[in-house]
C-alpha cells in the first residue's frame, strides 16, 4: 500500500496508517502522518494537508532552523513546537554528531540520554487535539523517524516495520529535496559513514530496538500507563464489535 502523501511543497510526507500492530490490528488511516518541515507548504499543499484531516503540527526542528511559511497556514491548525534534539548538551552532540546528518546510530544514546524530550514528544501525539497529527523535522528522516520510532513501538509494531517505514525516507528525500532546500546532496556521505561504522540505517535501527522497553525506558521521564492507553487509542483502528450471540 502506497502511504506516501503528494502535499505541493513537501516531498517526504506519509501517513503511518495500514503498518500491523501485534494482535492483529493496525495503525488507522489519518492518525499520524510523518513529514519534512511543512514551510514551504504552498496553499494548495496547506489545503490538502487540511482537506486528509491533520489538525496538530508537531515541529521538532531547532529554533534556528524555523522559516516563514510561504504560505498562509489554514485556520484551527494547532502548532506545537518541541525541539528535540537538546543542542544545547554540547557534551553529547560532539560524541555523536561527529558524522553527517542522517543516520539513526545516535539513537539508543540519544534515548538513554534524552528520556524526557523524547517522552515529552510521544505525550504531545496522545493527547493532542482531535483530528490527524503530523510529526516532522527539516527532511523528515531522522528526528521525526526517531518519534515515529517510539510510536510505532508503543502500539505494537515489529522491529522489522518499523526500520522499513524509516527506509521510506531513502527514496524520497532525492536530488529535488536537496535543491530546494540548497544543500548539498549527502546521500552517499552517509552510506560511506555506515560502511565505515560497519553497518547500514537498518541494522542501527534494528540495534536500537533490541531489548528496548519503549514505555519502562520512557516511564522514569514522565510517560505514564495513561499517555500509553491514549496513545495507541489514537492510533490504532478500533476492535471489530461481533455481533451478539458470537
Amino acid at each position: 500500500m502506497d502511504r506516501h502523501l503528494d502535499w505541493d511543497g513537501c516531498f517526504n510526507a506519509r501517513d503511518l496508517g495500514g503498518i500491523p500492530v501485534a494482535g492483529g490490528r493496525t495503525v488507522r488511516h489519518g492518525a499520524v502522518v510523518r513529514s519534512d518541515a511543512v514551510d514551504k507548504l504552498t496553499a494548495g499543499g496547506w489545503a490538502a494537508l487540511h482537506t486528509y484531516g491533520v489538525r496538530t503540527v508537531i515541529d521538532l526542528r531547532n529554533d534556528d532552523e524555523v522559516k516563514a511559511d510561504a504560505a498562509p497556514r489554514p485556520a484551527g491548525l494547532t502548532t506545537v513546537r518541541l525541539p528535540l534534539d537538546g543542542i544545547e548538551d554540547t557534551g553529547f552532540w560532539s560524541v555523536w554528531g561527529d558524522g553527517p546528518d542522517g543516520t539513526p546510530l545516535y539513537y539508543r544514546p540519544f534515548l538513554d540520554h534524552f528520556p524526557d524530550r523524547a517522552a515529552r514528544a510521544v505525550r504531545a501525539v496522545a493527547h493532542a487535539r482531535p483530528g490527524g497529527v503530523l510529526v516532522h523535522c527539516a527532511a523528515g528522516r531522522d528526528r521525526t523517524g526517531l518519534v515515529t520510532l517510539l510510536l510505532l513501538a508503543l502500539a505494537g509494531a515489529s522491529p522489522a516495520d518499523i526500520a522499513a517505514d524509516y527506509l521510506l525516507s531513502n527514496d524520497r528525500l532525492d536530488a529535488r529535496f536537496f535543491t530546494a532546500l540548497g544543500i548539498p546532496d549527502h546521500r552517499q556521505d552517509i552510506a560511506d559513514y555506515l560502511e565505515r561504522k560497519g553497518t547500514t540505517a537498518e541494522q542501527a535501527l534494528l540495534a536500537t530496538l533490541d531489548g528496548f522497553d519503549t514505555a519502562a525506558r520512557l516511564g522514569p521521564a514522565g510517560l505514564t500507563p495513561d499517555d500509553v492507553s491514549a496513545l495507541r487509542t489514537r492510533l490504532l483502528e478500533p476492535v471489530p464489535a461481533h455481533p451478539a450471540g458470537d
